[in-house]
């Protein structure tokens, strides 16, 4: 990170800095890089709102916000140093949901093969189904006719009627 952008920080915000560069990254797991994500995130927005209301209040004193911006340089710099920050947080995390996503996903290709095939998955604990279909209720054009969806799609055929005379009556 830019030299001039820590120096904007305290020891506080550096150390919370610090834990976000890739090697401090690559150590932490999904929900320990969620957390700092939060961590970062606060800190972010703490320093935004400070630098947003310092900027406003200058801006009556000097006549306007062009002429206020030179003087909010160093909260303006925080902000930087923790979008940064927020940026290399974030970018680690879709990462390691992305992993996660992808390993879950396989997990349950493989218990479906498995119960399709009637054998346990191999690291899964067997399914309390047992050879049931996970869906509950029958399936294919039987499961769109129940009374309730045939109430209401007599009630729209009655609405949609309704409406089209009107139109044609006009």
């Amino acid at each position: 990170m830019n030299k001039t952008l820590l120096a904007s920080l305290n020891q506080a915000d550096r150390l919370l800095v610090a834990e976000t560069e890739r090697a401090a990254l690559a150590q932490l797991d999904e929900d320990e890089v969620s957390a700092l994500h939060t961590r970062v995130l606060r800190a972010r927005n703490k320093a935004l709102g400070v630098y947003r209301r310092g900027a406003a209040q200058k801006v009556p004193a000097k006549g306007g916000r062009g002429k206020a911006a030179p003087t909010n340089t160093l909260a303006r710099t925080r902000v930087e140093a923790f979008e940064e920050a927020l940026g290399r947080v974030s970018a680690r995390l879709a990462v390691l949901a992305r992993q996660s996503a992808r390993e879950l996903r396989d997990e349950r290709i493989a218990a479906a093969a498995a119960a399709k095939s009637g054998s346990p998955a191999r690291g899964a604990a067997a399914s309390p189904t047992k050879g049931r279909s996970v869906t509950k209720g029958k399936v294919g054009d039987r499961s769109l006719r129940s009374p309730a969806r045939e109430r209401n799609r007599a009630g729209t055929q009655g609405t949609n009627a309704r409406w089209q005379s009107k139109r044609d009556s006009r």
